[in-house]
């Protein structure tokens, strides 16, 4: 099992030669789903391009399952913050999916039973069946998540990254979409979700990896999310539930001075 993991290694990635990330290396193994946590322009979402080969790197070595990864990789699936993405596309449900099969052995072949096979089961675990034959512009937000996903699945690909799922969701697709991620999760896929609402991170993700710019600290949840880390990686004291009592707040009385 030990292969079965995804290792970054002193990745730099710079826009305009300024660094967005620093010399960032991390682990992260099948069958996890971890929250890349940081303020804005912390490098999460260009972490995440960085993974899918949508933005160079200045240095630093990627692998998955013991293979370097250079560029994009059918691998990998990205699901872009939702207002990326173009909705007027014409695309049913359906089609969205066999664009899955597509990305994964190209265009110009005929598609098989083990293709259609794929795309329904992709499908039904997404809960899409009643939706196939959609517009994709006709769906809700939380069904065009799904619908994404559904694309990834189909193309086999075993981490998932999403930047900022959650954002923009109601409460009933918000816990939709948590239920969808560990299933993923106990499929043995990797899940890297960046992710803003600390407050539902301990009941969505099993691991984190806090990010300003620079890695502050990886590992498992109970571990490595403390309040010491997220103040850390905020600069400042973000925490207001139990141990973190109030009884800190003299010490900001200078501030003015």
């Amino acid at each position: 099992m030990s292969n079965h993991q995804l290792t970054v290694s002193d990745l730099t990635v710079a826009y305009n030669r300024v660094p967005a990330l620093h010399h960032l290396s991390f682990q992260a193994r099948c069958g996890q789903c971890v929250a890349l946590l940081g303020p804005n322009g912390a490098g999460k979402s260009t972490l995440i391009k960085a993974l899918c080969g949508l933005v160079p790197r200045e240095t630093g070595a990627i692998s998955f399952h013991g293979h370097a990864v250079n560029g994009p990789n059918r691998e990998f699936a990205y699901l872009p913050q939702r207002e990326q993405i173009d909705w007027d596309f014409p695309a049913t449900v359906r089609g969205l999916v066999e664009m899955g099969r597509y990305q994964r052995a190209g265009w110009w072949r005929w598609f098989s039973k083990e293709d259609e096979k794929a795309v329904a089961e992709a499908i039904h675990l997404m809960q899409l069946e009643d939706l196939v034959d959609r517009q994709i512009s006709a769906l809700s937000g939380g069904q065009q998540q799904r619908a994404f996903l559904a694309r990834a699945l189909a193309q086999q690909a075993h981490v998932f990254l999403l930047d900022e799922p959650f954002t923009g969701l109601d409460k009933p697709n918000q816990d939709n979409l948590k239920q969808l991620l560990r299933t993923l999760r106990d499929q043995g896929k990797l899940l890297l979700v960046s992710h803003h609402d600390l407050g539902s991170v301990r009941e969505i993700f099993d691991s984190v990896l806090l990010l300003n710019g620079e890695l502050i600290a990886s590992g498992p949840v109970e571990e490595t999310f403390t309040e010491e880390n997220t103040q850390k990686t905020y600069g400042m004291k973000v925490f207001s539930g139990p141990g973190a009592g109030h009884h800190h707040h003299h010490h900001h009385d200078h501030a003015h001075s």
